[in-house]
């Protein structure tokens, strides 16, 4: 039987449970900032935070009844796989490295740098955070399950992972290379596709958000895909990398000539 959210038992006090592990984990991010000098770390508890929710819900909802146990398992690992691997990426890539360009210019002829990070960094991540965590909060608490939906939503996170695991390696190999210092990646997935992370990081969200739909009022979370597809393609992600990599690496005017913006197809011939 399919209940509101309201009467889900336990399911309210989840949420403000996540909320609460979401300020806890943007807080960490924004004391170190403070201890470091720099803002590119919270990229690194962005997928943590994630994770922090996903534990959270599983233990919240551990015990109630009409749980599923293979959704909730389902979710806790789809989330903890992806958010530790991009946590780990991340850092690995990060490390010894100044400042992201996109937060230097963001603070920039700022008058209180430590209000405007606090409201527009930590703060704006902390609530896009809570919102796109609720179709994992909500999912742990459903109680149905449709066998189809639950297939089609780990298919596609294998997928997005797959994308996003394999691009964010082909492009670390590439790096390493002193050969192609200054030189754009048009190999491998990047032929394909010039974001195989970002596609493959919402592709994976849509999975999370059919295994939680697949619970009855889990659909209520579209949301959460949703967010996170528009802020890859439109707002933090694909938008200012491409504007930064058009000044800084010749050649990048041509790839995008050549190469899918976003959705993967063959390469077109330059």
């Amino acid at each position: 039987m399919t209940f509101p959210l309201a009467f889900v038992p336990g399911l309210a006090g989840a949420i403000g449970q996540s909320a609460l592990v979401v300020c806890f984990t943007l807080l960490l991010a924004f004391l170190i900032s403070r201890i470091l000098h720099r803002y590119r770390d919270i990229d690194v508890f962005w997928p943590l935070g994630f994770v922090a929710v996903a534990i959270s819900g599983f233990v919240a909802s551990n015990g109630r009844p009409g749980a599923q146990s293979f959704s909730r398992a389902a979710l806790l690992v789809m989330v903890g796989v992806w958010g530790l691997r991009l946590a780990l990426h991340l850092y690995w890539r990060g490390r010894g490295e100044p400042d992201d360009p996109r937060y230097v210019a963001l603070m920039a002829g700022a008058k209180s740098e430590l209000l405007r990070s606090v409201t527009m960094i930590y703060g704006l991540q902390a609530v896009l955070m809570f919102l796109v965590s609720l179709a994992v909060t909500v999912g742990m608490f459903a109680s149905q399950q449709e066998i189809v939906l639950q297939i089609i939503g780990i298919a596609l996170w294998v997928v997005g992972f797959g994308f996003e695991a394999i691009g964010d390696a082909q492009l670390t190999k590439f790096l390493a290379d002193p050969a192609n210092q200054g030189r754009v990646m048009d190999t491998g997935l990047w032929a394909w596709t010039r974001h195989p992370n970002y596609f493959g990081d919402a592709v994976l969200w849509w999975g999370i958000f059919f295994v939680a739909a697949a619970n009855g009022w889990g659909w209520l979370t579209v949301a959460s895909p949703v967010i996170m597809t528009i802020l890859l393609t439109r707002v933090s992600g694909k938008p200012l990398l491409e504007g930064r990599m058009k000044k800084t690496r010749p050649g990048y005017r041509e790839y995008i000539e050549s190469t899918s913006s976003f959705l993967p197809r063959p390469p077109r011939k330059r």
